[in-house]
This record gives structure tokens, C-alpha cells and sequence, in this order.
């Protein structure tokens, strides 16, 4: 019965067009309520403890921040044009250029939505200007935005982490290879289509305009030395590499690129006969930006957006571990663990029961709320039957990526209709044959762990563990 509760509860305020976040605190109250013995005042301390207790989650709003002023600032049209010149001359190089500075992108931002529009705003034109179909340009950027939550940082690896408390930065080089492949697997795939299409390549623009414009992008790609190199390198945890993240992410648009900010259009000074005279006057000029962009309404735009975005992705987790509670008390995971256990699946046939359950949930709910309702269930039976946990968490956020793309709430597919103008079934079209990839490549990952285990495992090594 109270299984029954809770979830005819869930689904029925779902189906009614309530949020997310609504639909789980409320069958969660309602569970409590009638068959729990907690009172309502640990209802509020719950939903406290959800984001108070879990050090990991404070990393979310700081990956979000450094993401708005990367996304507001020139950072995407930097890495765009660094990835152009690297492999634009290749046939097709352009569609694979765009997935290159999706995968950059990704490596400091953290989020799906935020990589394909900021990388598609300017691509997609970009290439049906090149002579590209726009469908084809359209399916490349959304299928390799999803791999913002995949190439770490990663805010959707972070919910797992506080959902489970395995390590986030295990989780974070567990997913560092499978970004990395994925990606090169677009890629593949776009280069055979270009020379069946007969897609067109870019001239080569030479080394010298290649390291110009490689030094013109090296303020983002700093930002992924200095965050997974910290973590990787056990000098920082996640949370304290996000809080870095944002602060560099801030000086980097407002007094390094200047694309927002006081210092807005205001050129470096250069003074060729006195190097030092030079270097003190941009000095000056930083100096003096700082405070005065306190009150810039820029900056201050993008904090709030940064804020808003946070705010809401943590009133879903608090909701969520509330949900997860009333599993957790009820023993609702036990039960299906002894179920399944009955059952006598194997490891493998319970990771075909984990892709579909994954698949079909993507469909309908945000990646952060499917972890963090799922997991609990998931977790204690896989370790059961011998699962790596991070291996489980690559597998689930692989998932959460095939659910970026998948209607009715897909955020990939509305990102895309967005920035082409077009409806939804004219993204889906447009996205299927790239979806194909990512299926293929979910299977990969479920069946060959050390995929996912080869980078935590050889590192541990390193570090003597």
C-alpha cells in the first residue's frame, strides 16, 4: 500500500502538469503523512538536510555560475574558432569542429542545455551557411551537447555522488575516457557522412592563425587544466575546484576577455616601446574594473540568471531526497533488491532492467531527479551482485544523456528548436540517426566497465592506493 502511495501519487501529479519538484514533495508528504511515523517538522528538517548535509551538492552552484559567465562572455565563440582552425580542413570538419568545441565546452560548464546553446547559437548558422543540411547541423550539436553531463565536471555526476556517496572525484575521471570517446565517435561518424553527402571542408589557415587563435581560447582552457587537474591531482575536492571555477570564470569574462563587465569594448593598451608602462596601465585598468563590477547591471544579470538556475536544480534535488527518504524508511529498495534477487538475474540481464528502467524515466523526468530516485532502488542490488558503483554511475549518466534527446521533456530537443526556429518533431527527426550512436555506445559502456574503471583505477595506483 505504501508503495502504491507513493508512486500512483508521483505519477497522478505528474500527469496533472504539476513540476517536478512539486510532484515528488507532495507524494512524499502525502506517503508520510498517512503511513509513516514522522511528524511534519521533519518534513522541513529533511528537505534542510537535503542540501545541507551533502558537502558535494555545494559544487552545483558554483559549476552553474562559472557556466553563465563562460556562456555570457566570448569563451564558446573562442573555443569555436580554435576548433575550426585545428580540424576544419578535414571533409566534414566543421560539423566535427562543432562537436570538438562541445566536448571543450562541456569540460567547463557541466551542463547539456548550456553546452548546446552556447555552442549552437553559433554553429548551427555557421554550417547551413557552409552549404551544410540544416538537419544535419541541428542533430550534430544537440546528440554532442549531451555530453556536457558527461565530460566531467559534471553537475549531474555530482547528484549521483550525494545520492549514493561514492566519490565525485572518482565519478569525474571515471567519465573523463567515455566523454572523450564519445565524442571521437561523432566525429567518425561525421567524417563518413561528409564523404557520402559530399560535405564541405574548410581551407587549412595555417599554423601561425592556429596558435593565435589557440592562445585567444587558452582563458577556457585553463579553466578545465585548473579544475580537473586540481581534483585529478587530489589538490582540490570538487566543491572547492567549483568555487575556484567561479571566481576564475568571473575575472576571465569581466577583465580577461572583457566581453562583459565596466571594462565592456575597452581594448588592452599597448605600448611597444615601454613593455612594463603597458602591463601597469592593464593592471590599473583591472584593478579598477573589480569593484565597479559589482554594480554593473551585466554582471549583476548574470548572477541572478546563475541564481535562479541553482535555486531551481536544488529545490528539485531537496524534493527528491525527500522522495528518496520515504524509499529509504519505507525499505522500499530492500524489497525490490529481494525481488529481483528471487528472480536470479544475473549481473548482466540486471543491467538490461537498469537501461530500460533508465530509458523509459528519461522520457518523462530531469536527469537530477531520475538519479536521485532511482539510485537508492538501484545501488544496494548492484552491489549485490558485484557492480562497481562508479561503473553503475557511468552507466546511469549515459542514461540521463539518451534523456536529453527523448520526448515529451527531452531539454536538448527544445534548446534546438530554440535556436533553429523549427518544432520539436522537425529536432527529433533531425536527431535520430545520431541517437542510433549514443544507443550503441550506452551498450558499450553497460558491458565493458573498464571503460569507466581504467582512469580511477590507474590513478589510485599512482597515488598508491
Amino acid at each position: 500500500m505504501t508503495i502504491a502511495v507513493l508512486f500512483i501519487g508521483l505519477f497522478g501529479c505528474m500527469l496533472m502538469g504539476m513540476p517536478i519538484a512539486i510532484a515528488l514533495g507532495l507524494s512524499s508528504i502525502t506517503t508520510i503523512l498517512l503511513f509513516s511515523n514522522d511528524s511534519l517538522p521533519s518534513i522541513a528538517l529533511k528537505l534542510f538536510e537535503a542540501t545541507s548535509e551533502h558537502y558535494t551538492l555545494l559544487a552545483i552552484p558554483f559549476f552553474i555560475l562559472s557556466s553563465a559567465f563562460l556562456s555570457t562572455g566570448g569563451v564558446a565563440k573562442r573555443l569555436i574558432n580554435f576548433a575550426i582552425d585545428s580540424i576544419g580542413h578535414i571533409r566534414g570538419g566543421l560539423a566535427m569542429a562543432s562537436v570538438m568545441a562541445c566536448m571543450l565546452f562541456a569540460a567547463v560548464s557541466g551542463s547539456s542545455p548550456a553546452t548546446v546553446a552556447a555552442i549552437g547559437t553559433i554553429v548551427i548558422a555557421g554550417m547551413v551557411r557552409s552549404g551544410y543540411p540544416e538537419s544535419f547541423a541541428a542533430g550534430v550539436i544537440a546528440n554532442a551537447g549531451t555530453l556536457g553531463i558527461l565530460i566531467p565536471p559534471s553537475i549531474v555526476m555530482l547528484v549521483y555522488s550525494a545520492a549514493t556517496q561514492v566519490s565525485a572525484s572518482r565519478m569525474f575521471m571515471a567519465g573523463f575516457i567515455p566523454g572523450i570517446m564519445m565524442g571521437l565517435i561523432l566525429m567518425v561518424a561525421i567524417y563518413i557522412a561528409a564523404r557520402v553527402m559530399k560535405l564541405p571542408s574548410q581551407p587549412f589557415p595555417g599554423f601561425a592563425k592556429l596558435a593565435r587563435s589557440g592562445l585567444l581560447a587558452l582563458g577556457g582552457l585553463m579553466l578545465i587544466i585548473i579544475v580537473l587537474g586540481s581534483i585529478y591531482g587530489g589538490v582540490a575536492s570538487p566543491t572547492e575546484a567549483a568555487a575556484v571555477a567561479a571566481v576564475y570564470a568571473y575575472l576571465v569574462a569581466v577583465t580577461g576577455y572583457r566581453d562583459i563587465g565596466p571594462l565592456k569594448g575597452v581594448p588592452w593598451r599597448r605600448d611597444n616601446e615601454n613593455l612594463g608602462r603597458a602591463i601597469a596601465r592593464n593592471s590599473l585598468q583591472m584593478l579598477w574594473a573589480l569593484p565597479q563590477s559589482v554594480n554593473n547591471p551585466e554582471v549583476r544579470r548574470v548572477i541572478l540568471d546563475a541564481s535562479k538556475v541553482s535555486i531551481m536544480l536544488l529545490f528539485i534535488i531537496a524534493n527528491a531526497m525527500l522522495f528518496a527518504h520515504v524509499l529509504t524508511t519505507e525499505r522500499i529498495p530492500h524489497h525490490i533488491a529481494e525481488t529481483i534477487m528471487e528472480w536470479g538475474l544475473p549481473a548482466w540481464g540486471f543491467l538490461i532492467v537498469v537501461n530500460i528502467l533508465l530509458l523509459l524515466a528519461g522520457n518523462f523526468m530531469e536527469p537530477s531527479a531520475i538519479l536521485l530516485i532511482m539510485a537508492p532502488i538501484l545501488f544496494p542490488i548492484a552491489m549485490q551482485l558485484g557492480i562497481d558503483p562508479i561503473h553503475l554511475g557511468i552507466i546511469m549518466v549515459v542514461n540521463m544523456e539518451i534523456g536529453m534527446l527523448t520526448p515529451p521533456v527531452g531539454l536538448n530537443l527544445f534548446v534546438t528548436a530554440g535556436i533553429t526556429g523549427r518544432n520539436i518533431v522537425w529536432v527529433i527527426k533531425a536527431c535520430l540517426p545520431w541517437l542510433a550512436l549514443l544507443l550503441g555506445f550506452l551498450m558499450l559502456i553497460t558491458y565493458v566497465p573498464q571503460i569507466s574503471l581504467f582512469l580511477p583505477e590507474y590513478i589510485d595506483q599512482l597515488n598508491g592506493y
